[in-house]
Protein backbone atom coordinates (compact mmCIF):
# COMPACT_ATOMS: atom_id res chain seq x y z
CA UNK A 1 0.00 0.00 0.00
CA UNK A 2 1.14 3.31 -0.98
CA UNK A 3 2.69 5.83 1.51
CA UNK A 4 0.57 9.04 1.89
CA UNK A 5 3.57 11.10 0.67
CA UNK A 6 3.91 8.78 -2.12
CA UNK A 7 -0.06 9.35 -3.08
CA UNK A 8 0.29 13.69 -2.54
CA UNK A 9 3.41 13.49 -5.05
CA UNK A 10 1.38 10.78 -7.23
CA UNK A 11 -1.75 12.89 -7.73
CA UNK A 12 0.71 15.98 -7.99
CA UNK A 13 2.12 14.91 -10.65
CA UNK A 14 -1.09 13.82 -12.46
CA UNK A 15 -2.66 17.02 -12.40
CA UNK A 16 0.52 19.06 -13.54
CA UNK A 17 0.63 16.30 -16.44
CA UNK A 18 4.02 14.92 -15.52
CA UNK A 19 2.74 11.27 -15.20
CA UNK A 20 3.42 8.17 -17.19
CA UNK A 21 0.64 8.66 -19.53
CA UNK A 22 1.42 10.52 -22.83
CA UNK A 23 -2.42 11.03 -23.03
CA UNK A 24 -2.49 13.47 -19.91
CA UNK A 25 0.64 15.29 -20.81
CA UNK A 26 -1.00 16.35 -23.86
CA UNK A 27 -3.59 18.50 -21.96
CA UNK A 28 -0.45 20.56 -20.65
CA UNK A 29 1.44 21.42 -23.94
CA UNK A 30 2.63 25.12 -22.44
CA UNK A 31 3.66 23.74 -19.58
CA UNK A 32 6.11 21.61 -21.14
CA UNK A 33 7.43 24.04 -23.79
CA UNK A 34 7.99 26.37 -20.47
CA UNK A 35 10.14 23.49 -19.14
CA UNK A 36 11.94 22.54 -21.95
CA UNK A 37 12.70 26.42 -22.06
CA UNK A 38 14.18 26.20 -18.35
CA UNK A 39 15.98 22.93 -19.49
CA UNK A 40 17.79 24.93 -21.98
CA UNK A 41 19.18 27.76 -20.19
CA UNK A 42 19.85 25.18 -17.80
CA UNK A 43 22.12 23.65 -19.95
CA UNK A 44 23.45 27.07 -21.91
CA UNK A 45 24.04 28.65 -17.84
CA UNK A 46 26.54 24.94 -17.10
CA UNK A 47 27.94 25.32 -20.46
CA UNK A 48 29.17 29.28 -19.99
CA UNK A 49 29.89 27.94 -16.34
CA UNK A 50 32.46 25.19 -17.68
CA UNK A 51 33.83 27.48 -20.76
CA UNK A 52 34.55 30.52 -18.51
CA UNK A 53 37.60 32.23 -19.22
CA UNK A 54 37.96 33.41 -15.45
CA UNK A 55 37.41 30.90 -12.33
CA UNK A 56 33.64 30.95 -10.94
CA UNK A 57 32.94 29.14 -7.62
CA UNK A 58 30.53 28.29 -4.65
CA UNK A 59 31.40 27.58 -0.97
CA UNK A 60 30.56 28.07 1.94
CA UNK A 61 33.21 30.10 4.46
CA UNK A 62 33.02 27.65 7.32
CA UNK A 63 32.66 24.46 5.15
CA UNK A 64 34.93 24.97 1.97
CA UNK A 65 34.31 24.86 -1.78
CA UNK A 66 30.86 23.50 -2.90
CA UNK A 67 31.42 24.01 -6.58
CA UNK A 68 34.31 25.06 -9.06
CA UNK A 69 34.50 25.85 -12.70
CA UNK A 70 37.25 24.34 -14.82
CA UNK A 71 38.87 28.21 -15.02
CA UNK A 72 39.49 28.02 -11.70
CA UNK A 73 40.99 24.65 -11.19
CA UNK A 74 43.57 25.47 -14.12
CA UNK A 75 44.10 28.89 -12.65
CA UNK A 76 44.57 26.95 -8.60
CA UNK A 77 47.19 24.21 -10.38
CA UNK A 78 44.51 21.03 -10.00
CA UNK A 79 43.32 18.85 -12.80
CA UNK A 80 39.91 19.47 -12.47
CA UNK A 81 37.07 21.18 -10.53
CA UNK A 82 36.42 17.77 -8.29
CA UNK A 83 40.21 18.11 -6.99
CA UNK A 84 39.71 21.72 -5.96
CA UNK A 85 36.28 20.34 -4.08
CA UNK A 86 38.48 17.49 -2.54
CA UNK A 87 41.48 19.85 -1.62
CA UNK A 88 39.88 23.37 -0.90
CA UNK A 89 37.57 22.36 2.48
CA UNK A 90 39.39 24.95 4.52
CA UNK A 91 39.48 28.12 2.67
CA UNK A 92 41.44 29.94 5.27
CA UNK A 93 44.00 27.54 5.46
CA UNK A 94 43.99 26.50 1.59
CA UNK A 95 42.89 29.33 -0.30
CA UNK A 96 43.88 32.45 0.75
CA UNK A 97 46.91 33.19 1.22
CA UNK A 98 45.95 35.50 4.14
CA UNK A 99 44.85 32.65 6.34
CA UNK A 100 42.46 32.86 8.95
CA UNK A 101 42.87 36.48 9.47
CA UNK A 102 41.82 37.13 5.86
CA UNK A 103 38.90 35.19 5.67
CA UNK A 104 37.71 36.83 9.10
CA UNK A 105 37.77 39.99 7.65
CA UNK A 106 35.83 39.24 4.46
CA UNK A 107 33.17 37.17 6.32
CA UNK A 108 32.43 40.83 8.31
CA UNK A 109 32.81 42.96 5.05
CA UNK A 110 30.03 40.42 3.64
CA UNK A 111 28.08 40.42 6.86
CA UNK A 112 27.96 44.51 6.48
CA UNK A 113 27.75 44.84 3.06
CA UNK A 114 26.43 42.11 1.48
CA UNK A 115 29.35 41.92 -1.42
CA UNK A 116 32.94 42.65 -1.94
CA UNK A 117 33.90 43.96 -5.06
CA UNK A 118 37.03 44.44 -7.05
CA UNK A 119 38.86 42.82 -4.14
CA UNK A 120 42.57 42.22 -5.41
CA UNK A 121 44.25 39.19 -3.37
CA UNK A 122 46.56 36.20 -3.44
CA UNK A 123 45.19 32.62 -4.13
CA UNK A 124 47.03 30.05 -2.52
CA UNK A 125 47.95 26.95 -5.40
CA UNK A 126 48.11 23.36 -5.16
CA UNK A 127 52.04 23.59 -5.41
CA UNK A 128 52.40 26.12 -2.54
CA UNK A 129 53.05 29.42 -5.09
CA UNK A 130 50.72 32.41 -5.36
CA UNK A 131 48.36 33.40 -7.80
CA UNK A 132 47.40 37.57 -7.62
CA UNK A 133 43.51 37.64 -9.05
CA UNK A 134 40.74 40.26 -8.85
CA UNK A 135 37.61 39.10 -6.76
CA UNK A 136 34.42 39.82 -6.68
CA UNK A 137 32.33 37.84 -3.69
CA UNK A 138 28.29 38.26 -3.15
CA UNK A 139 26.82 36.57 -0.38
CA UNK A 140 23.43 34.61 -0.84
CA UNK A 141 20.71 35.90 1.24
CA UNK A 142 18.67 32.73 1.67
CA UNK A 143 21.63 30.27 3.28
CA UNK A 144 24.08 31.64 5.82
CA UNK A 145 27.76 31.52 4.53
CA UNK A 146 26.83 30.62 1.31
CA UNK A 147 29.15 32.80 -1.31
CA UNK A 148 29.61 33.43 -5.12
CA UNK A 149 32.85 34.36 -5.91
CA UNK A 150 34.35 35.15 -9.82
CA UNK A 151 37.61 35.32 -10.15
CA UNK A 152 40.19 36.82 -12.42
CA UNK A 153 44.34 36.23 -12.56
CA UNK A 154 45.86 39.77 -12.52
CA UNK A 155 49.24 38.17 -12.33
CA UNK A 156 50.25 39.59 -15.89
CA UNK A 157 49.31 43.16 -14.73
CA UNK A 158 50.85 42.84 -11.50
CA UNK A 159 54.01 41.64 -13.30
CA UNK A 160 53.57 45.10 -15.46
CA UNK A 161 52.84 47.17 -12.77
CA UNK A 162 56.07 45.58 -11.13
CA UNK A 163 58.39 46.13 -14.19
CA UNK A 164 56.86 49.61 -14.58
CA UNK A 165 57.68 50.53 -11.14
CA UNK A 166 61.49 48.65 -11.66
CA UNK A 167 61.32 51.60 -14.98
CA UNK A 168 60.61 53.99 -12.80
CA UNK A 169 63.14 53.21 -9.90
CA UNK A 170 65.63 53.23 -12.78
CA UNK A 171 64.57 56.40 -14.35
CA UNK A 172 63.94 57.97 -11.35
CA UNK A 173 67.98 57.28 -10.38
CA UNK A 174 69.08 58.29 -14.19
CA UNK A 175 67.20 61.53 -13.54
CA UNK A 176 68.68 62.20 -9.86
CA UNK A 177 71.89 61.35 -11.57
CA UNK A 178 71.42 63.77 -14.54
CA UNK A 179 69.55 66.36 -11.65
CA UNK A 180 73.81 66.13 -9.60
CA UNK A 181 75.34 67.00 -13.59
CA UNK A 182 72.48 69.97 -14.23
CA UNK A 183 73.28 71.34 -10.31
CA UNK A 184 76.73 71.38 -11.17
CA UNK A 185 75.87 73.02 -14.65
CA UNK A 186 73.80 75.29 -13.06
CA UNK A 187 76.21 76.31 -10.62
CA UNK A 188 78.89 76.96 -12.87
CA UNK A 189 76.01 79.07 -14.89
CA UNK A 190 75.13 80.91 -11.63
CA UNK A 191 78.49 82.15 -11.49
CA UNK A 192 78.98 83.37 -15.34
CA UNK A 193 75.80 85.01 -14.55
CA UNK A 194 76.55 86.62 -11.86
CA UNK A 195 79.33 87.49 -13.22
CA UNK A 196 77.70 89.24 -16.18
CA UNK A 197 75.08 91.08 -13.93
CA UNK A 198 77.86 92.57 -12.48
CA UNK A 199 79.46 93.38 -15.68
CA UNK A 200 76.09 94.68 -17.04
CA UNK A 201 75.61 96.70 -13.73
CA UNK A 202 78.95 98.26 -14.24
CA UNK A 203 78.21 98.82 -17.79
CA UNK A 204 74.78 100.24 -17.15
CA UNK A 205 76.58 103.09 -14.57
CA UNK A 206 78.90 103.52 -16.77
CA UNK A 207 76.43 103.96 -19.32
CA UNK A 208 74.67 106.30 -17.23
CA UNK A 209 77.63 108.13 -16.35
CA UNK A 210 78.72 108.88 -19.83
CA UNK A 211 75.89 109.50 -21.13
CA UNK A 212 75.16 112.05 -18.75
CA UNK A 213 78.63 113.52 -18.95
CA UNK A 214 78.02 113.26 -22.90
CA UNK A 215 74.47 115.20 -22.79
CA UNK A 216 75.95 118.26 -20.99
CA UNK A 217 77.88 119.92 -23.90
CA UNK A 218 75.62 118.45 -26.48
CA UNK A 219 73.25 120.20 -24.91
CA UNK A 220 74.84 123.56 -25.13
CA UNK A 221 76.11 122.88 -28.48
CA UNK A 222 72.22 122.35 -29.52
CA UNK A 223 70.93 125.22 -28.21
CA UNK A 224 73.58 127.76 -29.69
CA UNK A 225 73.60 125.82 -32.68
CA UNK A 226 69.57 126.45 -32.61
CA UNK A 227 70.03 130.47 -31.93
CA UNK A 228 72.19 130.66 -35.31
CA UNK A 229 69.95 128.77 -36.96
CA UNK A 230 67.17 131.14 -36.12
CA UNK A 231 69.54 134.23 -37.39
CA UNK A 232 69.85 135.79 -41.05
CA UNK A 233 73.48 133.85 -42.16
CA UNK A 234 74.75 133.91 -45.45
CA UNK A 235 73.07 130.43 -47.78
CA UNK A 236 76.88 128.95 -47.26
CA UNK A 237 76.84 129.25 -43.43
CA UNK A 238 73.23 128.52 -42.97
CA UNK A 239 74.15 125.22 -44.75
CA UNK A 240 76.72 124.75 -42.35
CA UNK A 241 74.86 125.60 -39.09
CA UNK A 242 72.32 123.34 -40.40
CA UNK A 243 74.25 120.18 -41.34
CA UNK A 244 76.10 120.78 -37.55
CA UNK A 245 71.82 120.72 -36.24
CA UNK A 246 71.33 117.44 -38.17
CA UNK A 247 74.80 115.80 -37.06
CA UNK A 248 73.73 116.82 -33.27
CA UNK A 249 70.37 116.19 -33.81
CA UNK A 250 71.24 112.35 -34.67
CA UNK A 251 73.72 112.17 -31.76
CA UNK A 252 70.98 112.94 -29.19
CA UNK A 253 68.45 110.63 -30.48
CA UNK A 254 71.25 108.08 -30.95
CA UNK A 255 71.75 108.40 -27.00
CA UNK A 256 68.50 109.11 -26.23
CA UNK A 257 67.24 105.94 -28.17
CA UNK A 258 70.02 103.45 -26.40
CA UNK A 259 69.18 104.50 -22.81
CA UNK A 260 65.73 103.95 -22.97
CA UNK A 261 66.13 100.51 -24.56
CA UNK A 262 68.37 99.66 -22.14
CA UNK A 263 66.04 100.98 -19.43
CA UNK A 264 62.98 98.70 -20.62
CA UNK A 265 65.37 95.46 -21.77
CA UNK A 266 66.33 95.70 -17.65
CA UNK A 267 62.69 96.55 -16.86
CA UNK A 268 63.99 99.77 -15.35
CA UNK A 269 61.28 101.59 -15.78
CA UNK A 270 57.69 101.64 -14.68
CA UNK A 271 54.27 103.04 -15.18
CA UNK A 272 52.94 105.59 -13.25
CA UNK A 273 49.29 105.79 -14.24
CA UNK A 274 47.52 109.05 -13.67
CA UNK A 275 44.32 110.63 -14.94
CA UNK A 276 44.88 113.56 -17.64
CA UNK A 277 42.59 115.97 -19.87
CA UNK A 278 43.21 114.66 -23.35
CA UNK A 279 44.80 117.88 -24.70
CA UNK A 280 46.58 117.76 -21.68
CA UNK A 281 49.06 115.33 -23.46
CA UNK A 282 48.41 116.20 -26.69
CA UNK A 283 48.84 120.23 -26.65
CA UNK A 284 51.98 120.43 -26.07
CA UNK A 285 53.02 117.56 -28.91
CA UNK A 286 51.19 119.93 -31.27
CA UNK A 287 52.98 123.21 -29.97
CA UNK A 288 56.58 121.10 -30.14
CA UNK A 289 56.02 119.68 -33.40
CA UNK A 290 54.50 122.71 -35.55
CA UNK A 291 57.64 124.56 -36.36
CA UNK A 292 59.19 121.52 -37.03
CA UNK A 293 56.48 120.30 -39.89
CA UNK A 294 56.73 124.12 -41.10
CA UNK A 295 60.51 123.60 -41.48
CA UNK A 296 60.19 120.42 -43.20
CA UNK A 297 57.62 122.24 -45.60
CA UNK A 298 54.51 120.26 -44.08
CA UNK A 299 51.28 121.61 -42.49
CA UNK A 300 50.27 119.95 -39.07
CA UNK A 301 46.40 119.57 -37.85
CA UNK A 302 45.31 118.85 -34.53
CA UNK A 303 41.81 117.00 -33.51
CA UNK A 304 41.55 116.92 -29.77
CA UNK A 305 38.22 115.99 -28.43
CA UNK A 306 37.32 116.68 -24.85
CA UNK A 307 37.94 113.58 -23.25
CA UNK A 308 40.00 112.07 -19.60
CA UNK A 309 42.78 109.43 -20.51
CA UNK A 310 44.40 106.92 -18.00
CA UNK A 311 48.06 106.71 -18.47
CA UNK A 312 51.71 106.76 -18.07
CA UNK A 313 52.38 110.81 -19.20
CA UNK A 314 55.81 110.49 -20.02
CA UNK A 315 55.91 107.00 -21.91
CA UNK A 316 52.23 107.87 -23.98
CA UNK A 317 54.41 111.01 -25.09
CA UNK A 318 57.40 109.10 -26.20
CA UNK A 319 55.27 107.26 -28.32
CA UNK A 320 53.13 109.59 -29.25
CA UNK A 321 57.06 111.84 -30.52
CA UNK A 322 58.16 108.94 -32.13
CA UNK A 323 55.09 108.58 -34.47
CA UNK A 324 55.40 112.56 -34.74
CA UNK A 325 59.02 112.64 -35.65
CA UNK A 326 58.84 109.88 -38.32
CA UNK A 327 55.92 111.69 -39.71
CA UNK A 328 57.81 114.77 -40.25
CA UNK A 329 60.82 112.93 -41.32
CA UNK A 330 59.29 110.84 -43.73
CA UNK A 331 56.70 113.34 -45.77
CA UNK A 332 58.15 115.03 -48.29
CA UNK A 333 54.64 117.07 -48.82
CA UNK A 334 51.33 117.74 -47.71
CA UNK A 335 50.35 117.67 -43.94
CA UNK A 336 50.14 115.50 -41.05
CA UNK A 337 47.22 114.79 -38.76
CA UNK A 338 47.14 114.33 -34.60
CA UNK A 339 44.17 112.95 -33.63
CA UNK A 340 41.59 110.90 -31.87
CA UNK A 341 38.92 108.75 -32.01
CA UNK A 342 36.71 106.67 -29.48
CA UNK A 343 36.13 103.12 -29.60
CA UNK A 344 33.92 102.05 -27.24
CA UNK A 345 36.05 102.50 -23.52
CA UNK A 346 39.15 102.66 -25.33
CA UNK A 347 40.49 106.04 -27.47
CA UNK A 348 42.77 105.35 -30.41
CA UNK A 349 45.28 108.04 -31.28
CA UNK A 350 46.47 108.58 -34.47
CA UNK A 351 49.10 110.07 -36.18
CA UNK A 352 48.46 110.78 -39.92
CA UNK A 353 50.87 111.00 -42.85
CA UNK A 354 51.32 111.94 -47.02
CA UNK A 355 54.01 110.27 -46.86
CA UNK A 356 55.50 107.37 -49.61
CA UNK A 357 53.75 104.67 -46.91
CA UNK A 358 55.12 101.84 -46.13
CA UNK A 359 55.25 97.86 -48.24
CA UNK A 360 53.03 95.74 -46.77
CA UNK A 361 55.25 93.53 -46.34
CA UNK A 362 57.88 95.22 -44.68
CA UNK A 363 54.91 96.82 -41.64
CA UNK A 364 56.36 94.44 -39.23
CA UNK A 365 59.66 94.26 -39.48
CA UNK A 366 59.93 98.45 -38.50
CA UNK A 367 58.96 97.57 -35.25
CA UNK A 368 62.91 95.57 -34.81
CA UNK A 369 65.55 96.80 -33.36
CA UNK A 370 67.87 98.35 -35.84
CA UNK A 371 65.59 98.13 -38.68
CA UNK A 372 64.95 101.33 -41.13
CA UNK A 373 63.18 102.29 -43.99
CA UNK A 374 64.72 104.72 -46.87
CA UNK A 375 61.97 105.87 -48.09
CA UNK A 376 62.60 109.48 -46.65
CA UNK A 377 64.34 112.75 -47.63
CA UNK A 378 68.26 111.52 -48.86
CA UNK A 379 69.38 114.49 -47.33
CA UNK A 380 67.88 113.84 -43.89
CA UNK A 381 69.04 111.53 -41.20
CA UNK A 382 66.94 108.14 -40.33
CA UNK A 383 68.71 107.41 -37.36
CA UNK A 384 69.70 103.59 -36.61
CA UNK A 385 66.26 102.64 -36.05
CA UNK A 386 65.25 102.02 -31.95
CA UNK A 387 62.30 104.21 -32.35
CA UNK A 388 59.60 101.93 -33.07
CA UNK A 389 61.46 99.14 -31.03
CA UNK A 390 61.53 101.42 -28.08
CA UNK A 391 57.44 102.22 -28.74
CA UNK A 392 56.72 98.08 -29.26
CA UNK A 393 58.37 97.80 -25.45
CA UNK A 394 56.39 100.38 -24.62
CA UNK A 395 53.10 99.23 -25.22
CA UNK A 396 53.94 95.89 -24.33
CA UNK A 397 54.45 97.38 -20.64
CA UNK A 398 51.75 99.38 -20.90
CA UNK A 399 49.37 96.58 -22.35
CA UNK A 400 48.45 99.10 -25.42
CA UNK A 401 48.06 97.70 -29.05
CA UNK A 402 50.01 99.57 -31.69
CA UNK A 403 48.56 99.51 -35.06
CA UNK A 404 50.28 100.61 -38.72
CA UNK A 405 48.46 100.98 -41.56
CA UNK A 406 49.96 102.40 -45.21
CA UNK A 407 49.60 102.77 -48.66
CA UNK A 408 52.48 102.83 -51.01
CA UNK A 409 52.53 106.46 -52.71
CA UNK A 410 49.81 107.84 -50.46
CA UNK A 411 50.99 108.11 -46.95
CA UNK A 412 50.52 105.56 -43.23
CA UNK A 413 48.58 106.16 -39.89
CA UNK A 414 50.36 104.83 -36.69
CA UNK A 415 48.16 104.45 -34.11
CA UNK A 416 47.99 103.61 -30.23
CA UNK A 417 44.90 102.29 -28.25
CA UNK A 418 44.58 103.61 -24.53
CA UNK A 419 41.65 103.35 -21.99
CA UNK A 420 39.15 106.06 -21.42
CA UNK A 421 37.73 107.40 -17.94
CA UNK A 422 35.06 109.32 -16.67
CA UNK A 423 36.95 110.79 -13.38
CA UNK A 424 38.09 114.18 -13.76
CA UNK A 425 42.17 114.66 -13.48
CA UNK A 426 43.34 116.06 -9.98
CA UNK A 427 45.08 120.07 -11.13
CA UNK A 428 48.47 120.32 -11.77
CA UNK A 429 50.07 123.49 -10.93
CA UNK A 430 51.95 124.84 -13.39
CA UNK A 431 50.64 122.97 -16.36
CA UNK A 432 48.69 124.57 -19.16
CA UNK A 433 47.94 121.37 -21.93
CA UNK A 434 46.67 123.94 -24.73
CA UNK A 435 48.84 125.27 -26.90
CA UNK A 436 49.00 129.17 -26.64
CA UNK A 437 48.33 131.82 -29.54
CA UNK A 438 50.57 134.90 -30.53
CA UNK A 439 54.30 134.97 -28.82
CA UNK A 440 54.44 135.55 -25.09
CA UNK A 441 58.02 135.46 -24.54
CA UNK A 442 59.33 139.04 -25.68
CA UNK A 443 60.11 140.76 -22.59
CA UNK A 444 60.01 137.86 -20.22
CA UNK A 445 62.34 137.87 -17.52
CA UNK A 446 63.53 134.46 -16.88
CA UNK A 447 66.64 132.92 -14.65
CA UNK A 448 68.37 129.95 -15.77
CA UNK A 449 70.27 127.97 -13.07
CA UNK A 450 72.60 125.87 -13.95
CA UNK A 451 76.47 124.07 -12.54
CA UNK A 452 77.71 124.12 -16.57
CA UNK A 453 78.89 127.28 -17.77
CA UNK A 454 78.00 126.30 -21.29
CA UNK A 455 74.99 125.68 -20.59
CA UNK A 456 74.30 128.97 -19.01
CA UNK A 457 76.04 130.82 -21.70
CA UNK A 458 74.04 128.75 -24.67
CA UNK A 459 70.52 129.37 -22.97
CA UNK A 460 71.31 132.60 -22.42
CA UNK A 461 71.60 133.52 -26.18
CA UNK A 462 68.36 131.58 -27.51
CA UNK A 463 66.33 132.81 -24.86
CA UNK A 464 67.58 136.33 -25.60
CA UNK A 465 67.58 135.91 -29.28
CA UNK A 466 63.82 134.66 -28.35
CA UNK A 467 63.30 138.24 -26.62
CA UNK A 468 63.76 137.37 -23.45
CA UNK A 469 65.35 138.75 -20.61
CA UNK A 470 67.45 136.24 -19.16
CA UNK A 471 69.52 135.90 -15.54
CA UNK A 472 71.71 132.97 -14.73
CA UNK A 473 73.40 131.43 -11.92
CA UNK A 474 74.89 128.18 -10.71
CA UNK A 475 73.46 128.06 -7.63
CA UNK A 476 70.25 129.15 -5.20
CA UNK A 477 72.94 131.86 -3.92
CA UNK A 478 73.57 132.41 -7.16
CA UNK A 479 70.51 133.06 -8.34
CA UNK A 480 69.10 135.23 -5.28
CA UNK A 481 71.89 138.02 -5.65
CA UNK A 482 71.36 138.21 -9.54
CA UNK A 483 67.15 138.38 -8.46
CA UNK A 484 68.17 141.77 -6.41
CA UNK A 485 64.48 141.32 -4.62
CA UNK A 486 62.49 140.75 -7.70
CA UNK A 487 60.75 137.58 -8.75
CA UNK A 488 61.79 136.22 -11.88
CA UNK A 489 58.55 135.39 -14.22
CA UNK A 490 59.56 131.76 -15.04
CA UNK A 491 62.57 129.46 -13.84
CA UNK A 492 64.78 126.78 -15.71
CA UNK A 493 66.74 125.36 -13.18
CA UNK A 494 69.01 121.97 -13.39
CA UNK A 495 68.15 118.74 -11.49
CA UNK A 496 71.90 118.22 -9.99
CA UNK A 497 73.94 121.12 -9.19
CA UNK A 498 76.86 121.16 -7.25
CA UNK A 499 77.47 120.19 -4.25
CA UNK A 500 74.59 117.81 -3.72
CA UNK A 501 71.89 120.82 -3.95
CA UNK A 502 68.77 120.36 -6.25
CA UNK A 503 66.51 121.74 -8.45
CA UNK A 504 63.52 121.15 -6.67
CA UNK A 505 65.02 122.74 -3.53
CA UNK A 506 66.16 126.26 -5.56
CA UNK A 507 62.34 126.37 -6.45
CA UNK A 508 60.77 125.67 -3.62
CA UNK A 509 63.16 128.47 -1.56
CA UNK A 510 62.53 130.82 -4.32
CA UNK A 511 59.15 130.38 -4.51
CA UNK A 512 59.16 130.92 -0.45
CA UNK A 513 61.29 133.77 -0.51
CA UNK A 514 59.05 135.64 -2.97
CA UNK A 515 55.83 134.10 -1.70
CA UNK A 516 54.31 133.16 -4.93
CA UNK A 517 54.11 130.37 -7.39
CA UNK A 518 56.54 131.32 -9.82
CA UNK A 519 56.28 129.18 -12.75
CA UNK A 520 59.67 126.68 -13.37
CA UNK A 521 60.55 123.67 -15.62
CA UNK A 522 63.09 121.32 -14.58
CA UNK A 523 66.06 120.26 -16.99
CA UNK A 524 68.18 117.33 -16.51
CA UNK A 525 70.25 115.04 -18.29
CA UNK A 526 68.95 112.43 -15.32
CA UNK A 527 66.18 109.94 -16.43
CA UNK A 528 65.34 107.80 -13.26
CA UNK A 529 62.02 106.82 -12.06
CA UNK A 530 63.10 108.92 -8.93
CA UNK A 531 63.98 112.21 -10.48
CA UNK A 532 60.30 111.93 -12.00
CA UNK A 533 58.77 111.45 -8.50
CA UNK A 534 60.07 114.07 -7.33
CA UNK A 535 58.71 116.93 -9.89
CA UNK A 536 55.46 114.68 -9.44
CA UNK A 537 55.21 115.84 -5.95
CA UNK A 538 56.71 119.14 -6.81
CA UNK A 539 54.35 120.14 -9.43
CA UNK A 540 57.10 121.03 -11.72
CA UNK A 541 57.48 119.76 -15.90
CA UNK A 542 60.31 117.86 -17.00
CA UNK A 543 62.37 118.39 -19.92
CA UNK A 544 65.22 116.20 -20.79
CA UNK A 545 69.03 116.98 -21.44
CA UNK A 546 69.67 118.08 -24.87
CA UNK A 547 66.84 120.07 -24.54
CA UNK A 548 65.18 120.14 -27.85
CA UNK A 549 64.59 124.35 -28.80
CA UNK A 550 61.03 123.44 -30.43
CA UNK A 551 59.97 121.88 -27.33
CA UNK A 552 61.52 124.31 -24.94
CA UNK A 553 60.05 127.10 -26.41
CA UNK A 554 56.54 125.69 -26.27
CA UNK A 555 56.94 124.69 -22.85
CA UNK A 556 57.28 128.39 -21.30
CA UNK A 557 54.93 129.26 -23.66
CA UNK A 558 52.43 127.43 -22.30
CA UNK A 559 53.89 128.18 -18.65
CA UNK A 560 53.64 132.23 -19.07
CA UNK A 561 50.31 132.20 -20.82
CA UNK A 562 48.97 134.00 -24.09
CA UNK A 563 50.93 137.25 -25.27
CA UNK A 564 49.05 140.93 -23.51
Amino acid sequence: MPRPSEEQHDALTGLLGLGSHSARKSHYPELIARLEELETERNRYKWLFEHAVHGIFQANLKDGLRAANPALAWMLGYGSPQDCLERLTDLGRHLFAGGADELAAIRRQLQREGGLFGYETRLVRKDGSHVDVLMNLLQKPDEDGLVEGFVADITERILAQQRLQTLNDELEQRVLERTRELEALNAQLREARDAAEAANLSKDKYLAAASHDLLQPLNAARLLVSTLRERALPASEKQLVERTHQALEGAEDLLTDLLDISKLDQSAIKPDLDTYHLDEVLGPLASEFQGVAEAAGLELRTRIPRLNITTDFRLLTRILRNFLSNACRYTERGRILLGARRRGDRLKLEVWDSGRGIPEDQLEAIFLEFNQLDVGRASERKGVGLGLAIVDRIASMLEYRVEVRSQVGRGSVFSIEVPLTGALPPERPNVEARPVTGDPLPGQRLLVVDNEPGILESMSALLGQWGCQVQTATDLEGAVAVLDDRAPDLMLVDYHLDHGQLGCDVIRQLRQRFARAIPAVIITADRSDQCRRDLLNLGVPLLNKPVKPGKLRAVISQLIGPAG
